[in-house]
């Protein structure tokens, strides 16, 4: 289940505790300067698209998050997302993503929607390839090397 993000839920993250009454997954989603780099763009997306951010919630637990990575232009909008090292392999990217697929079919400002993984990450390529996205190419990033888009 997915959640839109509020400034306060990114503050909770950050500070190691659960935004409004979930728990926390038994794995952090991520480290607090990443968490805190994605309340940032989060923030400026925001600013003149929402929503900008999804909590990514299973069993009462936050345990991942799905950010649009950019402010949208055109209607194409980018995410990223990441799940909690301790539920991988669970379904649970996927549910999410679907959830957003969902979400954009319906949206009319959306006419697409695209993401990057790396090419090492089979799993989340399978991710996005069983949500309807397709690959079209590979990228070389200097922060994050080899990518899929």
């Amino acid at each position: 289940m997915i959640f839109e993000t509020t400034a306060e839920d990114y503050a909770a993250l950050i500070a190691g505790r659960g935004p409004r009454n979930f728990a926390l997954a038994d794995t952090p989603i991520g480290p607090p300067g990443v968490l805190q780099m994605l309340a940032e763009v989060a923030a400026e997306v925001r600013q003149s698209f929402a929503p900008a951010s999804w909590l990514i919630v299973e069993g009462g637990e936050a345990v991942g998050l799905c950010s649009i990575t950019r402010p949208p232009t055109g209607g194409v909008v980018d995410i990223g997302y990441g799940v909690a090292p301790s539920r991988h392999a669970r379904g649970i990217a996927g549910r999410a993503i679907g959830e957003i697929v969902a979400w954009a079919t319906g949206e009319p400002a959306v006419e697409a929607i695209t993401a990057e993984t790396s090419v090492a990450n089979l799993p989340s390529e399978r991710v996005l390839l069983r949500n309807g996205f397709s690959k079209v190419g590979e990228r070389l990033d200097e922060q994050d090397g080899p990518l899929n888009c």
